[in-house]
């Protein structure tokens, strides 16, 4: 049963339109938050608020449009949700993308720009908005979505992306030890391999490696709703500066591949 909190705490999440965003978005909602709704055009913010609203009081739910790569949209974000919801206790640097699977040097510049742009300098923008303004509430904390290769582990054919994410976690790890000061927190979230388009989209034009590797993730990946409502409930009750909020393990991968022939689960059909 979800926790009912005596005094909510307001959310702001970066591109949290769908996928893990989205399910940490109603996790929140669903523990007695109150959650701003971001993502990258007006019409899938909307979209997000109208199905977030449908299943819960849309008096704790506020939608606005933001690309985390234009500075002036993430400092739009900060201002409107904390004049909306008068302040904000958790900063969520959540957007991501990924691009087209392939070796680096097929991968075509403009693509590379934009995941450096959209993984790395958006969470880079998006914390150094959100700490300023927690400097000036005087409370706070700022998690960083890290992600595959953020623990040096690499995957052939998402060496971009991968580099941006071992570059967060440099950058949350420093982060956090240039705030030690503050009374501000700062953290990362690892949720291991979950089952969202991001995942799936990688193969949309390789049909035949899809269903080759759709096998290995049903066996590996996680749900979006059994993994968000674990890091939302975390990052609530932490309160420990430069803590990695790590949902999957080495533990409870190899126990996943243990039960597989005898526990059949879809998270993919």
């Amino acid at each position: 049963m979800a926790r009912v909190m005596s005094s909510p705490k307001n959310i702001v999440i970066t591109g949290s339109s769908r996928g893990i965003g989205y399910g940490l978005a109603d996790a929140f909602l669903q523990l007695g938050c109150a959650v701003t709704v971001s993502g990258r055009s007006r019409e899938s913010s909307a979209a997000a608020v109208g199905q977030l609203a449908a299943q819960h009081d849309p008096s704790r739910i506020f939608g606005l449009a933001c690309d985390v790569t234009v500075p002036a949209q993430v400092a739009s974000l900060w201002q409107e949700s904390a004049a909306h919801f008068g302040y904000v206790d958790i900063w969520v640097n959540n957007a991501g993308y990924a691009g087209e699977m392939g070796t680096a040097w097929e991968r075509p510049a403009e693509e590379v720009q934009s995941v450096i742009a959209t993984n790395l300098m958006g969470t880079i923008l998006g914390a150094q908005v959100a700490l300023r303004g927690m400097l000036r509430q005087g409370h706070g904390a700022i998690y960083n979505m890290e992600g595959m290769g953020s623990d040096g582990r690499r995957h052939a054919g998402l060496t971009f992306y991968g580099t941006t994410k071992y570059a967060v976690h440099y950058f949350t790890e420093s982060l956090a030890m240039e705030a030690k000061d503050t009374p501000i927190t700062i953290g990362g979230l690892r949720p291991g391999m979950v089952a969202t388009d991001l995942l799936r989209d990688r193969y949309k034009d390789r049909p035949e490696d899809w269903e080759r590797v759709k096998k290995l993730f049903n066996i590996l990946a996680e749900r979006v709703d059994r993994v968000t409502p674990w890091l939302a409930q975390q990052m609530l009750s932490n309160h420990r500066n430069g803590a990695i909020l790590t949902y999957s393990s080495s533990w409870k991968l190899l126990w996943k591949f243990i039960r597989s022939p005898f526990v059949k689960e879809r998270v993919f059909e």
